[in-house]
């Protein structure tokens, strides 16, 4: 038995951009080492391919129908753990980035990397050696420190009615969405703005703009 079939990287792309699947599997189908066993189009299947095809490398996009990033990882990690995520995404987001580093996945690359970087990072990543750069490590930190405290502490609800208030949704609007009274969104504006540290509806909103914290992961309590 030839020994090259103990050392193959077993690799199972996730992309729900068939032209993106199509273009990975040719960059890496061409590297002696590597297999790519199988594609996946959204989370629901990887959740079926996982299991059966036993991947050595989970090439994941980071924003795909059905279960997030965040879930998946949670999902092999407990289920799978031979398996290890490495993300490839065009989403330059720090709180991806955040994310990602603090679920335990073991990279964050973008879709216009140099082939080279790719190949030498699931390589490394399949020896177990996380390929985060000092600077995305810093970005993290950084956005931890300046968005996602001030996120996390608020509440779900205020979380809502800050994304309501970003949509351009005034409070009577609000109110009659979320079935509270108005004098309740009033309440959660006041806690919203001192949470960010703001002083205006307006400068809540620019925050909420700006920084986008939309994701289902920084949603959950």
């Amino acid at each position: 038995m030839s020994d090259k079939s103990t050392k193959t990287i077993r690799i199972l792309i996730a992309d729900d951009e068939p032209l993106a699947r199509a273009g990975i599997r040719t960059v890496l189908s061409q590297v002696e080492d590597f297999e790519v066993v199988g594609e996946a189009q959204d989370g629901f299947e990887v959740q079926e391919l996982v299991p059966k095809l036993l991947p050595k490398i989970l090439l994941l996009d980071y924003r795909m129908p059905g279960p997030g990033a965040y879930n998946l990882e949670k999902w092999i990690r407990e289920n799978y753990p031979e398996t290890t995520v490495l993300v490839l995404t065009a989403h330059d987001r720090d709180a991806y980035l955040s994310e990602t580093i603090d679920s335990g996945m073991a990279g964050f690359l973008l879709k216009n990397e140099k082939a080279e970087r790719l190949i030498q990072s699931i390589r490394n990543i399949a020896t177990g050696t996380p390929v985060f750069s000092e600077e995305q490590i810093e970005r993290a930190q950084k956005w931890k420190r300046h968005v996602g405290t001030k996120w996390k502490s608020l509440s779900a609800r205020e979380r809502e009615v800050l994304q309501r208030l970003a949509s351009g949704e005034d409070n009577k609007t609000i109110a009659e969405l979320l079935t509270i009274s108005v004098k309740t969104v009033e309440f959660h504006v006041t806690n919203i703005l001192k949470k960010l540290n703001v002083t205006s509806r307006e400068e809540a909103i620019v925050w909420m703009l700006e920084h986008q914290p939309d994701d289902p992961w920084i949603t959950k309590d």
